[in-house]
């Protein structure tokens, strides 16, 4: 009985973690770009009160022994990176991503990746996040230009008045051996870290990275419908194993009351 006060106190505490994850994951749900996230969970250790195939007072052999599980525990919270969905937006500086692959930003002189395409001007011209991250490779808009197109090959090209090309250059993008090994900072951002691996560049539609669509948003990739399904789940779940420490208690309180 002390087992199962225990046992449904780490199902509870999972099931708080799902509740956690599936209440972020409904809270971004209109964020450009954002990747929503899994629980993992393992079950724990098990007490051995029999060993398997233990030799019984006959010579026999046990067929099955017991073991009795301690609980769950949650093991990670994993991003899935799936294509959200892309919808038109009509404005310039609006980029997606259709397929893999992130937009590398700096901010205070660091690296960031982003999948968030809702850039705007900054005042010296350059292509910035809503937070002033500066797209990288930077280029600069030059005053004059009244035109700005941005191929699916990532080439840019700025033009004047007169549908001359005034400036050019080429956005990169850049994808991970493990993009669920990035580490979310906020603010649409991700970091490398060793579970990721190295980002490696390549121009759109090359070597295995997707193609850049101008005038577009990737919205967030999270389903609703199975949010909600997933969070009825969890709350049974909870309720369950709250139950099983609440019957728990109950026998515990017979036990202690049998010699009155």
């Amino acid at each position: 009985m002390i087992r199962a006060l225990y046992s449904g106190t780490t199902g509870m505490r999972g099931q708080q973690l799902q509740l956690d994850t599936i209440s972020n994951n409904l809270a971004n749900v209109n964020t450009a770009g954002f990747k929503k996230s899994r629980a993992q969970f393992e079950d724990l250790y098990y007490q051995e009160l029999r060993a398997v195939g233990a030799e019984t007072i006959d010579g026999g052999q046990v067929p099955s022994g017991i073991q009795v599980g301690l609980g769950v525990i949650a093991t990670s919270t994993q991003k899935i990176f799936t294509q959200g969905s892309i919808h038109e937006t009509g404005n310039d500086l609006d980029l997606a991503i259709e397929g893999r692959g992130f937009f590398q930003v700096t901010r205070d002189g660091e690296e960031f990746y982003t999948r968030a395409g809702a850039f705007t001007r900054d005042a010296d011209g350059f292509i910035v996040t809503q937070n002033g991250d500066r797209l990288q490779p930077e280029f600069v808009i030059p005053p004059e230009t009244t035109s700005l197109s941005i191929g699916a090959n990532g080439i840019i090209e700025a033009k004047n008045a007169a549908q001359e090309i005034i400036a050019a250059g080429q956005l990169t993008l850049h994808d991970f051996v493990n993009p669920g090994g990035l580490r979310a900072e906020g603010g649409n951002l991700f970091r490398p870290t060793e579970a990721s691996g190295a980002p490696r560049e390549a121009d759109p539609g090359t070597e295995g990275v997707g193609v850049v669509l101008q005038r577009f948003m990737e919205v967030s990739n999270v389903d609703v419908t199975e949010e909600l399904v997933n969070l009825i789940i969890t709350q049974r779940a909870f309720e369950m194993n709250s139950k099983s420490v609440q019957t728990a208690d109950q026998l515990l309180e017979v036990a202690n009351t049998l010699k009155r």
